[in-house]
C-alpha cells in the first residue's frame, strides 16, 4: 500500500514538474509550485519525516506562494518567449538526470537495516533522547548537537530578509499603509472566516513552538505559521489592519533580535567558562539546562523567522510597480 501511494505521488510530481516547464504564465508557475510542495509534503509524511513535511507545507506551499505572488505584483506576470530555441537545457537536464540515476545504483537497498546510517548514526541519535531529555530527536539534534548549524541557518534568514528589505526600500516610491485601508468590498465569507480562523492559527503556532520537543514542530515552522496569520489579515482587511497586529517598525526589529537571542544563549556559556552554546551552565541540573537552552534558541528562531517573513511581505506589497 505504501509503495502504491509513493508511486502515485511521484507520478503526480512528474506531471506537475512537466506542467511547470511548459508554462508561460508566471502566476500559473507559482500555483503549480505550491501544488508541487504539497505533494512533496505528502511524500515526506509517507516516509515518516513529519518535521520535514510540516516545514515543506508551511514554507513551500504556504508563505512562499504568497511572497512569490507579491513579487509578481512588481513585475510582469508572463514569461517572454525566447528569441532562439535551444536544446542545450534539455540535454543538460537529461545528462544530469542520467548521472544521478547511475549514482543511485550504488546505494544500498531502500530500508536495509545493515547500512552505515542505521548501524552507527541512527543509534547515536536514539541515545540522544536520554542525554537531552527531548523525546523528539529532530528537535534535540537541531537545537542541541547541531546548534551551530541552526544558528547559521537563522542568520541566513536574517541576512536574506534584511537584504531584500534594503533592496526594495531603495529607489522607487513606496505605498504607505494608508493607501490600502480596510477595504469595503471584502467578501463576507472571507472576512468572517478570517476573523474566526486567525486566533486559532496563532494558537496553533504557539502549539507548534512549545510542542516541538515532543512532536513535529519548532521555531521555524511556528514562525512561518504566525507570519501566515498576519498575511491572511492583510489579504482580507488590508495592510492597515495587519499593521495593528504587527507594526512594521516592530517587525523589522524582530529580524535581528531572534539571532541575538540565539547567539546570546551561547555567549552566556562563554561567560561561565564553557564552550559556545553549551547549555549545561544554564541550570544546576543537566537535563533542565538543556531544556532551557533548547527553549531559548527555538524562541530565537521563532522571532527571526516570524519577523523576516512578515517584513518581506510588507516590503513587497508596499512598493509600487
Amino acid at each position: 500500500m505504501e509503495a502504491a501511494i509513493n508511486m502515485a505521488l511521484l507520478t503526480l510530481l512528474a506531471v506537475v514538474t512537466s506542467a511547470i516547464a511548459v508554462q508561460r504564465s508566471l502566476v500559473s508557475v507559482v500555483i503549480l509550485g505550491a501544488i508541487y510542495s504539497f505533494l512533496m509534503a505528502s511524500v515526506m509524511v509517507v516516509l515518516d519525516a513529519v518535521d520535514v513535511a510540516l516545514t515543506e507545507a508551511s514554507v513551500g506551499a504556504g508563505i512562499s506562494t504568497v511572497l512569490l505572488l507579491a513579487a509578481l505584483h512588481l513585475t510582469n506576470t508572463r514569461e517572454y518567449a525566447p528569441r532562439r530555441k535551444s536544446i542545450a537545457p534539455l540535454v543538460l537536464t537529461l545528462v544530469v538526470g542520467a548521472v544521478l540515476v547511475w549514482g543511485s545504483l550504488a546505494l544500498p537497498p531502500f530500508g536495509a537495516a545493515d547500512t552505515p546510517i542505521h548501524s552507527y548514526v541512527a543509534p547515536r541519535y536514539i541515545e540522544s533522547i536520554t542525554e537531552t531529555g527531548v523525546p523528539n530527536m529532530v528537535t534535540g539534534v537541531l537545537a542541541d548537537y547541531r546548534s551551530f548549524d541552526t544558528l547559521g541557518e537563522t542568520t541566513v534568514v536574517m541576512i536574506a530578509g534584511i537584504g531584500v528589505m534594503l533592496l526594495l526600500n531603495g529607489k522607487g516610491r513606496r505605498v504607505g499603509p494608508g493607501s490600502n485601508p480596510n477595504p469595503t468590498n471584502t467578501d463576507v465569507v472571507l472576512a468572517v472566516g478570517t476573523r474566526l480562523i486567525v486566533p486559532f492559527i496563532f494558537l496553533f503556532a504557539l502549539y507548534v513552538q512549545f510542542h516541538g520537543e515532543y512532536g513535529p514542530g519548532g521555531g521555524f515552522q511556528a514562525g512561518v505559521i504566525a507570519a501566515g496569520a498576519v498575511i491572511l489579515v492583510a489579504i482580507a482587511f488590508g495592510r492597515r489592519a495587519a499593521r495593528l497586529i504587527a507594526p512594521r517598525p516592530l517587525i523589522e526589529r524582530l529580524v535581528p533580535l531572534g539571532v541575538l537571542v540565539f547567539a546570546g544563549t551561547g555567549i552566556i556559556s562563554l561567560f561561565y567558562g564553557e564552550n559556545f552554546l553549551n547549555y549545561r551552565v544554564l541550570a544546576d541540573d543537566a537535563l533542565s539546562a538543556r531544556h532551557l537552552g533548547i527553549f531559548l534558541v527555538e524562541a530565537g528562531v521563532l522571532i527571526t523567522v516570524f519577523g523576516a517573513m512578515t517584513a518581506l511581505f510588507y516590503a513587497f506589497v508596499e512598493r509600487e510597480r
